[in-house]
């Protein structure tokens, strides 16, 4: 095989990885896509730097932000405070 076929190969291969299911619970858990994503068990947690790892492969920070294993970031959706909430008459 030349170098630059070499190369080729190695790139493709990398860029074709696909990220297994780490979840071996029965019922499985929730995937990263779907919208209950924050029911997974934690696999790793790291209070001391705020985040903690799922076993869908997201990572769910205590600001409520997560990161999802596609790279796409999920911004922070707090529940409003006791202040803000109203309450009918």
């Amino acid at each position: 095989m030349y170098e630059a076929d070499r190369a080729t190969h190695r790139t493709t291969h990398l860029t074709q990885r696909k990220t297994p299911s780490m979840c071996q619970h029965k019922p499985q858990c929730p995937t990263a896509e779907g919208p209950d994503r924050e029911a997974a068990f934690t696999v790793a947690h790291h209070p001391e730097q705020g985040w903690s790892l799922l076993c869908n492969g997201v990572v769910l920070f205590e600001d409520t932000g997560e990161l999802l294993p596609d790279g796409q970031i999920i911004a922070p959706h707090r529940p409003l405070g006791t202040e803000h909430i109203t309450t009918a008459a």
